[in-house]
């Protein structure tokens, strides 16, 4: 590895529960096309994520990217509230 800089997956989604320490439940949305029929559907993934400051909340939109893994399930930290 000379010189490579890797690059961080970051996604944008809604904070859907902040009662953990430090850790907060974002719910990230996408569309996918159906093979068959072609419409879209709505499909979502929720992923636990490092808030060192306690700042987000309920309801709010956060930018969150990988990072090394900190707990069993939780790899990904806040990046910003927006």
């Amino acid at each position: 590895m000379t010189d490579e800089t890797k690059k961080l997956k970051t996604v944008t989604g809604r904070v859907v529960s902040d009662k953990m320490d430090k850790s907060i439940t974002v719910l990230v949305e996408r569309l996918i096309k159906f093979p068959i029929y072609g419409k879209f559907v709505r499909r979502s993934t929720k992923y636990l994520a490092h808030d060192e400051a306690n700042k987000a909340k309920i309801g709010d939109t956060v930018s969150i990217a990988s990072c090394r893994p900190m707990s069993k399930n939780k790899t990904y930290k806040l990046v910003e509230i927006l």
